[in-house]
């Protein structure tokens, strides 16, 4: 059965006509060619499909697509303004926090809704934040220093 599911994606209007059921990160690679999330572990446990809807982060490989009609969802490519890139991505960059980049996108995002919502996280909230995804690579270190220097460049824009 194909529905019409209409939906705002990086600040566009959306609508799509799908099987409800059909998961949502299958809907923004392949439907919208948003390929900046990633497929993982399809089963939630990565992190590297993750985006961010209604403010908040969220799995998009277990997420039934009928479940965001009428949401606002931010995808990585939504959050540069032209070439001026959000602190977080500039911050994770900027840490050496990149080396395969798979896992980048997914982790960006949650920093996301962690940090747009709650620029005074405590460091163990970012911690806990930086659990729920897998790197293979780059290490947790350095993820954790381009977290900790996004939250300051957050705030420092917020009193501005």
């Amino acid at each position: 059965m194909v529905e019409k599911i209409s939906f705002t994606i990086n600040g566009q209007l959306r609508v799509v006509e799908v099987d409800p059921e059909m998961m949502l990160i299958d809907v923004i690679r392949e439907i919208l060619n948003l390929t900046g999330t990633k497929r993982g572990c399809d089963n939630a446990t990565c992190g590297t499909c993750t985006v961010v809807i209604n403010g908040k982060a969220t799995k998009s490989c277990n997420t039934p697509v009928s479940k965001v009609a009428g949401a606002e969802i931010l995808t990585v490519e939504g959050l540069a303004k032209g070439k001026e890139l959000h602190p977080i991505q500039k911050s994770i960059s900027e840490s050496g926090a990149i080396q395969c980049g798979f896992c980048t996108p997914g982790i960006v995002m949650e920093l996301y809704g962690l940090l747009e919502n709650k620029p005074d996280a405590s460091e163990l909230e970012i911690s806990n934040s930086l659990n729920k995804h897998l790197c293979r690579c780059t290490g947790y270190e350095p993820i954790k220093d381009g977290a900790l220097m996004a939250q300051k460049l957050i705030q420092d824009r917020n009193k501005h």
